[in-house]
């Protein structure tokens, strides 16, 4: 049996043209890889990931791929995944003396059983994890051998050969019912014990910020890096008289560039109000104090704001205006404006120190709250970002069945067949709040727990119980979706 190793020698590199910091490189390095970061030109994003090979040299193939125009469609989060899997494949290979354009099928598989299986591997991961490596290689051979026919593709799904594990999707997803996610906010995010009061014990100092932005993505379904993303120029006024506020996702904060509305329910949007007059005003008022914000690199300062465009200074001294729909996550985070106390982000989400939030941070502040929960003893009682994302869309499934059923329940099947045909029906709407383009994504992906429902247990439910104690009720033996543990127990 072939033994790998880790020789770790591809390394992964951000492109950004603000920065000065040259501690990532020495300076040969830096000479050397001055015409290769231009190459790019004007669409060569801040952010975008370029690998280093292991003779110190970038290979022009490898690069081409991620400063492709496909690559730069994909959010930041999907960058990062992709570069540091397609890495850990690169030096697999290495470690195996094979040249990532000659890998076969049985390297591929070898790198499966690598990761997942190996007795020598002190790192092995779950299924889920390797099957984003899976998704990420393919991604980057198909790429390859559209534009390379000489190189094989060893990780192409065919009916001889499947890298995927099989019984990932299924398995690794898990819903929280609106009792569940509102314990898991109160204990993982907030801070409180299990009787729901305070914890003397927990040492956290950002439960406002966390559980507005735990609550912003389970009232919206938006994803982790597009709700990290928003501005406060995007933020609607409250109106008590509304429960709902309309808001837009801008282009280039949306997965695949697709951009499009979306709902905040009030109690969501205060609770972002009050953070931002809150923690996030004392954050600021000390990085101004510190003087941090005037040695921000790149700074750039929004004058004011015309309908969808903002009135930008350059670090330059050059002003022009800029639509909001066009500013990626990392343009944003560089955005500032002056108030009378001096400057101030105009990117929603801080951390402690006042600097705009990095979207990946937030992926450690959930597993800080998942662990937190595990040390309180209630072990499985976990969430991630996506995962209140599923929750999202089965809530509003509930609402569409229910609402549907209160307001057309008289209707025969013919009638009702009509009316699907002329307004859509719920997987339509489902689909519309998570910004899918197709119903069938929504409803091959997301609802697996009412795959097999009978709409008649719904339409029994529509006059007699509320969305939320439907969903505590009929799911609460279901596998895959969370209760709240501490009721159940009760």
């Amino acid at each position: 049996m072939r033994k790998a190793l880790i020789p770790g020698r591809w390394i992964v590199y951000r492109y950004d043209p603000a920065s000065r910091r040259r501690d990532l490189l020495d300076d040969s390095m830096a000479s050397m890889m001055g015409p290769f970061l231009r190459s790019g030109g004007k669409d060569r994003k801040p952010g975008l990931p370029f690998l280093i090979g292991p003779d110190g040299l970038p290979d022009p193939r490898v690069n081409a791929y991620f400063s492709s125009r496909y690559m730069r469609r994909l959010s930041p989060l999907t960058w990062k995944k992709y570069s540091h899997a397609v890495a850990l494949w690169l030096n697999f290979l290495l470690a195996l003396d094979v040249a990532w354009y000659e890998a076969t099928e049985e390297d591929a598989e070898f790198f499966k059983e690598w990761r997942m299986t190996h007795p020598d591997n002190p790192d092995l991961v779950e299924g889920s994890t390797f099957r984003g490596d899976v998704i990420a290689l393919r991604s980057f051979y198909r790429w390859m051998t559209k534009r390379y026919p000489e190189i094989h593709d060893p990780v192409a799904a065919d009916e001889d050969f499947d890298l995927l594990p099989h019984g990932v999707r299924e398995s690794d997803i898990v819903w929280l019912d609106p009792a569940a996610y509102r314990r898991w906010r109160d204990l993982g995010m907030l801070g409180l014990d299990l009787t729901g009061l305070e914890d003397r014990s927990w040492r956290g100092r950002n439960g406002q910020r966390n559980s507005a932005f735990s609550d912003l993505l389970y009232g919206t379904g938006l994803r982790l890096g597009e709700g990290a993303s928003i501005l406060l120029d995007e933020l609607p006024d409250d109106d008590p008289g509304r429960g709902y506020s309309k808001c837009w996702l801008a282009d280039l904060s949306a997965k695949g560039g697709y951009g499009h509305p979306y709902w905040m329910p009030r109690w969501a949007l205060t609770g972002v109000l009050s953070y931002v007059e809150g923690a996030r005003a004392r954050a600021v008022r000390r990085a101004q104090a510190a003087g941090l914000y005037e040695l921000v690199v790149g700074r750039r300062l929004v004058l004011a704001r015309h309908g969808a465009k903002l009135l930008i200074r350059e670090p330059g001294g050059v002003e022009h205006e800029v639509a909001i729909n066009a500013l990626p996550p990392a343009a944003r985070r560089r955005l500032f404006r002056q108030t009378r106390r001096g400057l101030e982000p105009v990117a929603v989400w801080l951390n402690e120190d006042g600097m705009p939030r990095d979207p990946h941070g937030w992926q450690h502040t959930f597993q800080e709250a998942n662990e937190r929960i595990a040390g309180l003893g209630l072990v499985g009682f976990s969430a991630t970002a996506h995962a209140l994302r599923h929750s999202f869309a089965l809530r509003w499934y509930s609402v569409g069945k229910l609402v549907h059923a209160k307001r057309f329940g008289h209707l025969d099947e013919e009638e009702s067949r009509d009316f699907r045909a002329q307004f859509g029906d719920t997987w339509h709407l489902v689909a519309a709040l998570l910004g899918h383009s197709n119903p069938q994504m929504t409803k091959k992906h997301y609802l697996e727990p009412f795959r097999a429902l009978d709409v008649e247990v719904l339409l029994r439910h529509a006059d007699e119980v509320s969305v939320t104690a439907f969903l505590g009720s009929y799911l609460a033996d279901h596998p895959q979706v969370m209760n709240d543990p501490l009721a159940v127990a009760r």
